[in-house]
């Protein structure tokens, strides 16, 4: 691969050859391009964000767009050598006010010698303006070739959220083999340079806006560091490979919305059951595992058909410690109307639960419920708490109800979160929550548990989760998990930042419960420890240095089941054991 921001037009003229590699180079044109193989790069500054990301300017998305000017341009001209006869003619349409093109021949150590008789002049008008006001306060923003095909202005106005208007022929936009551009930029012919300002004045308002939202998108997405303009080029290589082996691609909505190509596995499924990503489920431990064994169900009649796959929960529960609490818990996932199996994570040096231990429960048997037990410390060794996740291979539901051992919740609190969860798929949908914050005097992100009116995150600890979310987990860069091995602690912080980074979405909290630990423990607890939060923060500062950024995303959104707490017949009520928790 050979990556090029040469500003010759002469691009055949590399000074070897390339054989049969694949160019990837900024600038690319449509003459020499070839369809399929080359790859067309955006060109960047040097002081481009090298990782993480940098935020879209633009920080809201008005109706309509109430900017100051209509189209707008600030940059170089070019009176000798290699340059654009378009920038040389744009004086011909500013007009000080709605349309702002303005342009200066004053760089380069030679330009007084070789400056033309409109210098002066357009170097005054070029002073007037701020370049860094125009992207603010313009809907459109022009991007004319100079130098190269490509420009410099075309990533500036794709992070302001202003409308690219492009007037370089025969340029092959950036990673065009995957992003639709129409979606996001306006083409102008330079041949017909004076017909521009009608041009953007027909674009109706209900097009500015979705235009100024891809924008944001694309920039956020693949352009907003050189780590993720690397990243794209690296995925559309990969889905190059896949598609030759399989036959099969992506289509290309999942390049063009939300979360984007490097928020999707490559191996991505179009059914609902598959939202929001495809999962690659980690193969079964060589370890022999115990079979299933029926857990009873209580014996409540029902005339409905038996739920779809799509339509039930597993259980996924993460134990240290038999107790009271436990089983109780399993009585409550036994009487849950949605859950259609139990695999139980043993994380103990002790033996775990006997299966006869665990189908002791009340009441009569009507319908088994599958149950499996997993030795973490046998079939996962050092994986620490990220073990809680590791069993893809054992639960055939896209829901994951995730669940720490002696999490109190009742079957209706259960099945409440399940049928929310089904309306947002792709977020975390549970109780107990927590907040971040930048904590001014430490220069750093602090952890609070602290009942208030935001929020974001919902731990998984009684939480459902999509099962892709636990697979991009399971997957997550090794600095990441390497951090929560070390700190035996925070895996529910990044499954948090994980799904937040990919949906740019908040978690959703249910209800109002507080606590979501039993008042009372036989055993010491991590949660009693103060080193415990000193640790989550340490996570909380590792992860936001690893992306470059705060992924997470804070919400004061609640959502309570209908009637819940209001003065009315409890016979109206669905979920009425919920009224009665008081914590």
């Amino acid at each position: 691969m050979e990556i090029r921001t040469w500003p010759d037009y002469a691009e055949n003229a590399l000074g070897f050859d390339p054989g049969e590699a694949i160019l990837a180079r900024a600038s690319a044109s449509e003459t020499i391009f070839r369809d399929g193989f080359d790859i067309s790069l955006p060109l960047f500054h040097k002081e481009h964000p090298e990782k993480g990301g940098a935020a879209p300017a633009a920080t809201a998305n008005p109706f309509p767009a109430p900017k100051r000017h209509l189209l707008a341009f600030k940059g170089k001209r070019y009176v000798h050598g290699i340059g654009s006869e378009t920038r040389n003619s744009l004086w011909h349409l500013h007009d000080g006010n709605n349309l702002i093109l303005v342009t200066t021949c004053r760089h380069g150590k030679s330009w007084k010698d070789l400056r033309d008789e409109r210098c002066d002049e357009d170097n005054k008008e070029y002073d007037k303006f701020d370049y860094e006001q125009l992207l603010a306060n313009s809907t459109f923003c022009l991007v004319a070739r100079g130098r190269r095909l490509g420009s410099y202005r075309f990533l500036e106005a794709l992070a302001a959220g202003c409308v690219p208007v492009l007037l370089s022929n025969g340029w092959r936009l950036p990673f065009d083999e995957r992003i639709d551009w129409r979606r996001a930029v306006i083409w102008a012919d330079e041949r017909l340079l004076l017909q521009v300002p009608e041009l953007v004045r027909s674009v109706p308002p209900e097009r500015i806006l979705a235009l100024r939202q891809q924008t944001q998108l694309l920039w956020e997405q693949y352009f907003s560091s050189i780590e993720k303009i690397v990243f794209t080029t690296i995925e559309l290589l990969f889905e190059r490979i896949l598609a030759h082996r399989s036959s099969r691609r992506r289509d290309a909505l999942i390049w063009n919305a939300s979360p984007g190509a490097l928020g999707t596995l490559a191996s991505y499924g179009d059914s609902r059951a598959h939202f929001p990503v495809a999962v690659v489920v980690p193969p079964a431990p060589s370890a022999p595992t115990p079979p299933p064994i029926p857990l009873p169900m209580p014996s409540v009649p029902s005339t409905a058909p038996p739920p779809t796959p799509g339509e039930t929960f597993t259980a996924l529960l993460y134990v240290q410690a038999t107790s009271p609490a436990l089983h109780k818990l399993l009585a409550n996932i036994a009487s849950s109307e949605f859950c259609e199996k139990v695999v139980l994570v043993w994380d103990s040096e002790r033996a775990a639960p006997t299966l006869k231990t665990l189908a002791r429960m009340a009441g009569d048997v009507r319908d088994p419920l599958p149950v499996i037990v997993i030795d973490a410390t046998t079939h996962y060794p050092g994986e620490g708490v990220s073990a809680r996740w590791q069993p893809l291979w054992a639960i055939p539901t896209a829901a994951v109800f995730s669940l720490d051992g002696d999490a109190p919740l009742l079957a209706e609190e259960l099945d409440f979160a399940f049928r929310v969860w089904q309306h947002f798929p792709e977020r975390i949908v549970g109780y107990p929550a927590r907040n971040h914050f930048w904590d001014e005097a430490k220069g750093a992100w602090g952890y609070s548990s602290r009942w208030g009116g935001a929020y974001s995150m919902v731990l998984p600890g009684a939480a459902l989760v999509h099962r892709a979310a636990l697979a991009l987990y399971a997957s997550a860069a090794p600095a990441l998990r390497l951090a929560v091995r070390r700190a035996r602690n925070c895996e529910d912080i990044l499954l948090n930042c994980l799904v937040a980074h990919t949906t740019r979405r908040p978690p959703l909290k249910l209800a109002q419960r507080r606590r979501y630990k039993p008042a009372h423990h036989r055993y010491r607890s991590s949660w009693s420890d103060p080193e415990h939060f000193v640790q989550r923060q340490s996570c909380l500062n590792t992860f936001a240095s690893a992306w470059g950024y705060m992924p997470l995303v804070r919400s004061i959104l609640r959502l309570d089941p209908i009637l819940f707490k209001d003065p009315v017949s409890t016979l109206r009520k669905k979920y009425r054991k919920m009224e009665l928790l008081t914590s």
